[in-house]
């Protein structure tokens, strides 16, 4: 006879989900906190809107009248007469880079820059402070945003910086001074002797360096003149910024990208109770060198204790990079980008850059999978999008790829096969609207408006079946507008209603318009199965956790351009207030 093994979780389990099923079930007896005469947004399967809400120990325990609320009052309960103002969902950013973006102005700030003009007036004030000697770089700030839409010159740079060595770097691209040159020991014979890509452009009538690294800024020798962040300078600026995400609205959000010392900070954070957004993870990995390395650290991913994380921090998958981005003229498409001077592109077959061949990407995903964990992979542009369906089509033929939630990180460039493929297998496209508001004049410039039909196609993806979940990809700074990129909600929800841009005459495919039902779910509910939070939030529903805002402008009734211009009045995690607008 032999002996059944019962782990603990297995004990334990049933135990749980009745003491859940009886929470849920059981009458309400009484609420910590009642918000009543308001309209309570619940974003449930009919996007019901209800008068009043009723929370106790952090959960929802019931959503409806007035009257049947109300009753739920004891001498204890806190009550908010709303005065008819509106009740959301806490909302989710699928994809932000927090802990880099919280250290982007810890030396000193950085201002808006729209124009060569901000640029040089920038470098000149960063000369005036550092001593002599001291390396100025500045990166990220894309030229595709700037209005001149090109670098600054070796020339320009040296007039506004002649004692410091200045690097102006975005993506594998930048524009250098001469002393920065000198430094980096790039002059007029040098040459590429790395086995890898890029070139140093040249003047075509002198022969001389314009100043422009192209694809090859891994020669700049640059040395950070900045501060350099203690442990406790990293918690507190992200600290910081999380209560920024909640003065938004935000209460989860999902590392898009996250390394170990990442989820070490996220988990001191919620030891000390300062956690104040749930946190998901993507696990970044290498995919660089041999496959059988990088199978394994698919598997170590899979064996850290925060796959089975609790409500405020878990780790669900892995992140890879597909290809380039779209801003530096490097996305792998399935036609060649065409001539370009402002993406200085003089190859017409040229079709950008694709990281990781598709026979290479299979075992990835494969592992992925077997491991029981989400895949996703940045990919901007449409051929790097079909590569990463084709693959998980293949793989969907054994394996339970609708199960894994796999999804596609930025998904921009899609087609209608694409979208119908995605909706098919349940791949789930990650999209950032702030793609659509912020870069629109440069794409439509670059490729003309037909060939953007299919640019973050999202009515096309509900109409299919699909699902796709709204994000920001929060690289720099703290502040939701003057960010890289933007991540105020709001905004992101008039982009996908509007398909409007700056400095954008008209609107981008208004057919791919959302309303503004869908706009909601997009940054709430879609987000939530994204993730795999469905059970806990993403809707306003009894038995849910009490993640929820109030809001000083009705979504669903006001003039489309009052949307952009939504505050948040209060913020509740759990039941309790993270954020109050003073």
């Amino acid at each position: 006879m032999g002996f059944v093994h019962t782990s603990r979780f297995q004990m334990i389990a049933p135990v749980l989900l009745l003491a859940f099923v009886a929470f849920v079930l059981a009458p309400a007896s009484a609420a910590d906190l009642i918000l009543h005469h308001g309209r309570i947004v619940t974003v449930d399967g009919d996007f019901s809107v209800q008068q009043a809400m009723a929370v106790r120990d952090g959960r929802i325990v019931a959503v409806g009248g007035n009257d049947e609320v109300l009753q739920l009052k004891t001498s204890g309960t806190e009550v908010h007469d709303l005065d008819g103002k509106m009740v959301l969902p806490g909302l989710i950013d699928s994809h932000v880079h927090p802990c880099g973006a919280a250290l982007t102005e810890f030396d000193h700030p950085i201002p808006q820059m729209d124009s060569i003009a901000d640029v040089l007036d920038y470098f000149r004030a960063r000369a005036e402070v550092l001593d002599d000697g001291e390396w100025i770089v500045l990166q990220q700030v894309f030229i595709t945003r700037l209005r001149e839409q090109r670098y600054p010159t070796r020339a320009e740079l040296d007039r506004v910086a002649p004692k410091n060595p200045a690097v102006f770097r975005t993506g594998p691209d930048a524009s250098l001074n001469t002393l920065a040159l000198e430094l980096s020991g790039i002059d007029k014979d040098f040459r590429v002797t790395d086995g890898g890509p890029g070139y140093a452009e040249k003047d075509p009538q002198t022969g001389e360096l314009t100043g422009i690294l192209r694809g090859c800024n891994r020669f700049i020798k640059s040395q950070s003149s900045g501060r350099k962040p203690t442990e406790r300078d990293r918690y507190e600026r992200l600290n910081a910024l999380f209560k920024a995400y909640n003065a938004v609205g935000i209460t989860s959000v999902c590392d898009g990208s996250a390394r170990s010392g990442n989820l070490k900070l996220y988990q001191k954070m919620l030891d000390e109770g300062d956690l104040t957004v749930r946190v998901v993870a993507q696990h970044y990995i290498d995919t660089i060198g041999p496959i059988e390395e990088i199978e394994e650290s698919i598997r170590q991913v899979a064996r850290n204790p925060l796959c089975q994380g609790g409500p405020m921090l878990r780790v669900i998958g892995i992140k890879a990079f597909l290809d380039g981005g779209m801003l530096t003229g490097s996305a792998y498409m399935r036609r060649p980008w065409g001539v370009s001077q402002t993406y200085a592109i003089d190859d017409p077959n040229y079709r950008g850059v694709l990281f990781i061949p598709k026979d290479r990407l299979r075992p990835i995903v494969r592992t992925a999978t077997e491991c029981n964990l989400q895949f996703t992979a940045h990919s901007v542009g449409d051929g790097a999008v079909h590569t990463l369906l084709d693959v998980y089509e293949e793989l969907g033929e054994t394996m339970p790829i609708r199960r894994r939630r796999h999804c596609i990180t930025h998904a921009n460039f899609m087609s209608e096969e694409a979208v119908g493929k995605a909706a098919a297998l349940g791949v789930i496209p990650l999209v950032q609207p702030a793609w659509l508001y912020l870069d629109t004049r440069t794409l439509a410039g670059h490729f003309g408006y037909e060939r953007l039909r299919y640019f973050q196609p999202l009515r096309s993806i509900c109409a299919a079946g699909g699902l796709a979940a709204g994000g920001s990809d929060h690289m720099q700074k703290i502040g939701s507008r003057r960010s890289i990129n933007p991540y105020d909600p709001f905004l992101g929800m008039w982009t996908t209603i509007t398909r409007r841009a700056r400095w954008y005459e008209g609107q981008l495919h208004p057919e791919e318009a959302l309303s503004r039902e869908q706009a909601i779910r997009l940054y709430t509910i879609n987000c939530a199965r994204a993730l795999f939070q469905e059970e806990l939030v993403g809707s306003l529903e009894r038995g849910k956790r009490a993640d929820f805002i109030i809001v000083d402008t009705d979504l669903l009734a006001c003039d489309a351009d009052a949307i952009r211009k939504t505050q948040v009045l209060k913020t509740y995690l759990d039941g309790r207030l993270v954020f109050e607008r003073q």
